[in-house]
């Protein structure tokens, strides 16, 4: 479990990379923050782009830089928007999150001052597809 100080240095990280937002379209700037199993920290801003279909969000982009530097298992993501609600991922990012999140995974949810609310990520993705379903049970010899 990550103490306070933990969690608002992770929001606090993921507050600065949302100032690098690139929102012309929605007018909605995130920033997420990893902490990874190896104790290296990546953040990422949302990317739109004209073909709305080509945007990446914040936390997609924070865990594929975490992972094109050779971190794999993640521990924490803290999210962060301009919302005076929290920002909670997407259901696209919270199937990446699945692909490289460990048995604890934490998601932290903010708004724009900060205030927060931690989740085990499971509560947020229960039942996800994962490698195990891709895996299945041994293929029939055909004859």
């Amino acid at each position: 479990m990550l103490d306070q100080g933990a969690i608002l240095e992770l929001l606090r990280e993921a507050r600065a990379a949302k100032e690098f937002a690139y929102a012309p379209y929605s007018g909605f700037r995130v920033g997420a923050c990893v902490l990874m199993e190896d104790g290296r920290i990546f953040s990422g801003c949302n990317v739109e782009n004209a073909a709305y279909g080509d945007t990446i969000c914040a936390e997609r982009t924070a865990i594929l830089k975490a992972v094109s530097n050779g971190s794999r298992t993640l521990v924490a993501i803290a999210i962060t928007g301009d919302s005076a609600e929290l920002t909670y991922p997407c259901g696209s990012c919270r199937q990446v999150i699945h692909e490289f999140a460990g048995p604890d995974t934490l998601v932290v949810v903010s708004d724009r001052e900060l205030h927060y609310r931690v989740f085990p990520f499971h509560e947020l993705l229960p039942g996800g597809f994962g490698r195990d379903q891709l895996r299945g049970p041994e293929k029939e010899e055909r004859v």
